[in-house]
């Protein structure tokens, strides 16, 4: 503890010297190096115009990463991130947006804008979550929560809808990383991100028809500028009693080569819980992500190369020997295995390797259009080690490897009021699931080949009114190998339905050879509308077609990393999505805020749902199928700005979810409940940026849930005796309270920052009703972290 406020304190007695407020200037001109007057210069809510020279100042911006925007109407916007830690001169030059008009002809022309609105992490909040996740990372924007398997496996939750309903594009790239289950998190790390964005909704047809929760953008840092710049995190944790360290550089370039190199390591014990440790729940993460770049005149030429490779320990106590000790674990809500801190990671832990690689080629074609050829190879490795012994006591459980490779060509014109946007893409896949093992594979071996095209149309009305229209179709195949035990294909009621499956009969067990086949069609439609005073509205509604993935339709016995029996049904029909959604947008320099509606009608939902419990020779497991029903989920999102003063800021974000079974009349399983979190944040900008910032997380309980509580005969004496599961009653509501203070220095030529954060400040215990693992444990007690950043 004395550690943090003596670092604390020696921070602010020498950050007296720092200089906190930093000048961007240059000019703004076309590529004939001709001046615009009047171009707009913004950097979060400060503004500039530049003057008939083109020259340009804006002072007063805090030292850090920033997104700039320089527009000029007809001219194509410059959009990108920039560290700006002292005084820096960044000139643009701008590119026409259309051709030139013809000499007797004068049009006046409005730009057609995007009815799809993303939400963004700013720069600070990625940095916040060096350490962590993008899942957690993402729970900032209003209307995403995170769906948890422990402390460290974390993903995305868009609305209530999740894993493959939620795509994350990484670098343009759609990740293939065995996402399908609820505890394979995304195999990214957040430190290689520049910007990261949620899209609510299947609006962004060019990147996939099967996003029924939404999309989660994620770009690389991105230097319009010839500079060279670095930038380090050191990020260290008391829960887990380790932390990261997170090193880049970026060159960048306006013509000719550019290039970005970045690396991260995080070395993590176990977590505690206000009461107890959880054992077994240290991580290790050894990251890479680089790229080169050469830009042409009219072209730019890239290749890329990232490298994920995360151990995870999965907590001991989620394992349980008997059914005694399942019911036990479940109904009184304390561990089974509780020892003392370790960094060592045993069983059962994910070692999980991801690599991606990436070729892409851009290029300005004649009369404002452009084209993007891609190619991306992707190579995912898991394994899942349970607890085994004897000579399978180092041997993965389940250990799969999955190869893709992917191709995209998108095609964009902007003439008049109009852009038109068109594309092709196509993917193999093949998933190898290693016999080495000794055990059946949870997933089968198969191959997958998908083929998609779209056309989105925009079209400004006027100034102030702009439409959009796409439409897109998808062409997927599953071709499959797969043993099923005898008894089990009889219980799951495939004899006499999938007999033609059948390849060979190996005593007690089938070989299947299931293949399937779908062709999809989705489509969005989508207005919007500029009131003047700042305020905006958008209207979307869109069609999106989902077919079940590999994990629904193949599962088969145990999921070692949530210690559940999984079983999926080849009987699965793909979902069919219609959302209605609609924003409304405000801002202002005191106040701004954005409030979004939806509505979605899910046909063929399909949810994981618990039935009962398995004994095996490795222990007693809860039993999870996967069915399917028809499903309405309505909800809104809020969030607000509220500047109290120049130096006080409130914020808000608040989301709430009703979602029904409309077949049966009860609600659905595995929903966010209503949260609000309110965050004030007091900073003195001529004080070196020095802030301080409180927020409070609250949680309630989820009173809509359906109850799949059932009995297990527990040994009592010399009789079985029926004992009630409580599997499905949602734990308490909770609420946190968070704090975080920092400011930033001068060292020679380098900018240093220091942050200090205190979460769970009171040390609250609790439960998260999204967490799988809430059934045996209780969540991560208070963390006391400290942050150093150095931009150089």
């Amino acid at each position: 503890m004395r550690i943090y406020f003596t670092l604390l304190a020696v921070f602010l007695a020498g950050s007296w010297c720092a200089y906190s407020q930093v000048t961007l200037s240059g000019k703004v001109a076309t590529t004939q190096n001709q001046p615009l007057d009047g171009a707009h210069i913004h950097i979060d809510n400060l503004h500039a115009m530049s003057l008939p020279d083109g020259l340009y100042s804006l002072p007063g911006i805090p030292a850090g990463s920033h997104r700039v925007v320089v527009s000029y109407i007809g001219y194509k916007s410059l959009d990108t991130v920039v560290d700006i830690y002292r005084n820096l001169v960044l000139d643009a030059v701008l590119n026409p947006e259309s051709t030139q008009l013809q000499e007797v002809v004068l049009t006046e022309t409005a730009q057609a804008k995007s009815t799809v609105h993303e939400d963004r992490l700013k720069a600070e909040t990625i940095e916040k979550y060096s350490n962590t996740s993008l899942g957690d990372a993402l729970k900032e924007i209003a209307g995403v929560s995170s769906l948890k398997t422990g402390s460290t496996i974390v993903k995305p939750v868009i609305n209530g809808l999740h894993s493959s309903r939620v795509p994350v594009i990484s670098n343009n790239v759609r990740l293939e990383d065995q996402q399908w289950g609820t505890e394979h998190a995304p195999n990214l790390d957040i430190n290689s991100a520049g910007r990261v964005s949620v899209i609510k909704g299947a609006g962004a047809l060019q990147y996939g028809g099967d996003a029924v929760g939404g999309l989660v953008l994620v770009e690389p840092v991105s230097v319009l500028k010839d500079t060279l710049f670095g930038r380090t995190i050191l990020t260290a944790d008391s829960n887990g009693r380790g932390g990261s360290v997170t090193s880049s550089l970026h060159q960048g370039a306006e013509k000719g080569w550019a290039w970005n190199a970045s690396g991260t390591f995080k070395y993590m014990g176990d977590r505690e819980t206000p009461d107890y440790v959880l054992s077994n729940t240290g991580n290790r993460e050894a990251n890479f992500a680089s790229d080169v770049k050469y830009i042409g005149s009219n072209y730019n030429l890239q290749a890329t190369y990232s490298f994920y490779n995360a151990t995870i320990g999965i907590a001991e106590a989620t394992h349980i020997g008997n059914v005694s000790d399942l019911v036990r674990a479940i109904n009184n809500q304390e561990p089974s295995v509780i020892r003392p801190f370790t960094y060592k990671i045993g069983a059962p832990r994910q070692e999980v390797q991801h690599h991606l690689a990436k070729l892409n080629f851009n290029k300005d074609l004649a009369d404002g259009a452009t084209l993007a050829l891609q190619y991306a190879f992707q190579l995912n490795r898991r394994e899942e080690f349970d607890l085994r012994r004897g000579d399978y006591a180092n041997i993965a459980a389940l250990d799969l490897t999955l190869s893709t490779h992917s191709v995209n060509a998108d095609w964009k014109k902007t003439a008049n009021n109009a852009t038109y946007k068109a594309g092709v893409s196509g993917s193999m896949q093949h998933n190898d699931a290693s016999p080495a093992t000794g055990i059946r594979p949870l997933i089968p071996n198969y191959d997958k080949l998908d083929a998609g095209v779209y056309g989105i149309y925009q079209y400004a009305f006027s100034s102030s009114l702009s439409g959009e229209a796409g439409v897109r179709y998808d062409f997927s195949r599953i071709d499959a190998t797969k043993y099923y035990q005898k008894s089990r294909w009889d219980a799951l009621g495939y004899n006499g339905v999938f007999d033609d499956i059948i390849i060979g009969d190996y005593s007690s067990q089938w070989l299947t050879n299931p293949k399937f086949t779908y062709h999809n069609v989705s489509a969005s439609v989508g207005l919007r509308k500029d009131f003047g005073n700042s305020l905006t509205l958008l209207g979307n509604v869109s069609l999106a077609m989902r077919n079940p993935n590999p994990s629904e339709l193949f599962s088969d016995g145990l999921h070692h990393s949530n210690a559940t029996i999984e079983l999926g049904d080849l009987r699965t029909q793909k979902e069919k999505a219609l959302k209605f959604s609609a924003t409304l947008l405000k801002t202002g320099s005191a106040f701004s805020f954005e409030l979004t509606p939806y509505l979605n009608s899910i046909n063929n939902f399909i949810y994981l749902s618990p039935t009962g419990v398995e004994y095996t020779i490795r222990g007693t497991f809860p039993v999870y199928k996967y069915m399917q029903t028809n499903a309405l989920l309505a909800g809104a999102d809020l969030h607000t700005d509220w500047n109290i003063t120049s130096h006080l800021k409130h914020s808000l974000n608040a989301a709430y979810l009703h979602a029904t079974n409309t077949l049966s009349s009860e609600p659905l399983i595995d929903m966010p409940p209503l949260n609000i979190t309110n965050t004030l944040r007091y900073t003195l900008q001529n004080f070196h940026s020095l802030f301080a910032e409180v927020r409070s997380e609250a949680v309630f309980t989820q009173t809509r849930y359906p109850n799949n509580n059932f009995n297990a005969d527990v040994p009592a004496g010399n009789e079985l005796v029926p004992t009630l599961v409580n599997i499905s009653t949602p734990p308490p509501g909770y609420q946190l309270l968070h704090f975080t203070t920092g400011a930033q220095f001068a060292l020679g030529k380098t900018t240093a920052a220091i942050n200090v954060s205190v979460n769970n400040i009171f040390n609250t215990a609790y439960r998260d009703y999204l967490n799988r693992q809430r059934l045996y444990t209780d969540e991560v007690g208070r963390n006391f972290q400290l942050q150093l950043k150095l931009n150089y």
